[in-house]
């Protein structure tokens, strides 16, 4: 999407090829519009039950100063209103995209009415997604953007110098697109490619409709109550976007252009279309969604030019090792492709972090630079009582 005309773009990327692809579209549209009530149902609905249920006398000694819990729960459900504020935004944009409307009364019913189409999956989904805008789009999450997107910039600014063009840099897994748009403002000609439609439909929004910085405020913590020191640190807020992606991308001296495409990374990128089509390929805390990472390899290296630079950072978290041998089910986000094709193609496996640094040079590259344990946290409170960090490996390979 030029940064000019990004929604027409974006828009073209997101046609809607067959119903099968339609119903995944609109259980990912009816999630953010279902997230207000099902996030109040289980996050104080449910809580409300539970307390009133305890004896009559430890219920309201906890109502009362300095617990006041019933007060608690009115400041979570005035949070989870902010966190629909944006919900509702994305699921706006995601609308007008695709020419799409919420029904009318008249025309809605129980068989017609998509709204009520979300699978549990798509409403954890639409959550989790709320949740990442800290990660990529918040002045908090900036360390966590630095830990994991630093690296990759570094890497390209030092390869930008052999280049007397802007290099074509593709960020499969982009995610709310976060990495492509700094790399669009560091200059480089940028591809994002997502296949989950909750990120695509996020990031659109993010990209291409929000005018101002810090229009929304997010709520990232307010779902779970468990790991707090307090309960400033539950109800802490921070405001969405941090920068404006359009008046900022507007202000940069020659910046990159950016695209989005929405697809099977497989299909797309490593079809002949595509060979040597990049300059650089980066992964990040992507590797492990593969249940075959030979195939993502085998894809990377088909669409990246000889020499050109395959950068990684991320953990080994493989995303489909709990599924049994051999019954791995079809990704519900991917689009209706035959189930013996890309990201649906059956069988897994899962390396260590020696055997993938191995294998991309069994298939092709030079290892140029290799670095493990680096401190790389996910959507993580600083304040929690509870601290996951990945230990990341970043490394740097060139196609022979």
């Amino acid at each position: 999407m030029s940064p000019t005309t990004p929604d027409t773009e974006f828009s073209k990327d997101l046609q809607i090829p067959d119903e099968e692809e339609r119903r995944v579209l609109l259980g990912a549209l009816a999630s953010f519009y279902q997230y207000s009530k099902v996030a109040h149902f289980n996050t104080t609905h449910l809580r409300r039950q539970s307390f009133y249920a305890l004896p009559g006398a430890h219920w309201e000694l906890l109502a009362k100063p300095p617990f006041s819990y019933l007060e608690t729960l009115d400041k979570v459900d005035m949070a989870i209103d902010e966190n629909a504020e944006l919900a509702g935004a994305i699921l706006q944009s995601g609308l007008h995209s695709f020419g799409l409307s919420l029904p009318t009364p008249s025309a809605a019913s129980v068989m017609n009415d998509w709204r009520a189409t979300a699978s549990s999956n798509d409403l954890e989904k639409a959550r989790s997604t709320l949740r990442q805008f800290f990660r990529d789009w918040s002045e908090e999450g900036r360390a966590e953007r630095e830990a994991c997107y630093g690296p990759v910039i570094k890497v390209l600014r030092t390869e930008s110098s052999l280049y007397p063009r802007k290099m074509r840099v593709l960020v499969p897994g982009a995610g709310l697109g976060r990495l492509v748009f700094d790399l669009c403002c560091a200059g480089f000609d940028s591809e994002g490619n997502e296949i989950s439609y909750h990120q695509l439909l996020a990031s659109s929004y993010i990209l291409n409709h929000c005018s101002e910085s810090r229009m929304h405020t997010l709520y990232p913590w307010v779902h779970s109550f468990s790991n707090h020191k307090n309960r400033e640190s539950h109800l802490r807020s921070v405001q969405i976007p941090d920068v404006c992606p359009g008046s900022t991308l507007g202000a940069v001296e020659n910046p990159g252009e950016m695209s989005m495409s929405a697809s099977d990374f497989l299909l797309l990128y490593g079809s002949e279309d595509q060979k040597d089509a990049f300059d650089a390929v980066a992964t990040v805390f992507f590797l492990d969604t593969a249940p075959n990472v030979i195939r993502y390899i085998e894809a990377i290296k088909n669409c990246l030019r000889k020499g050109g630079l395959f950068i990684n950072v991320g953990p080994l978290l493989w995303h489909f090792e709990n599924n049994a041998p051999g019954s791995r089910r079809k990704e519900k986000d991917s689009t209706s492709q035959a189930s013996t094709m890309g990201i649906a193609d059956p069988g897994s496996v899962e390396l260590t972090d020696d055997e993938v640094v191995a294998l991309v040079e069994t298939l092709g590259f030079v290892i140029e630079s290799r670095d493990s344990g680096i401190s790389a946290p996910y959507i993580q409170d600083i304040d929690s009582m509870l601290q996951n960090t990945y230990k990341a490996s970043h490394w740097v390979a060139r196609k022979k």
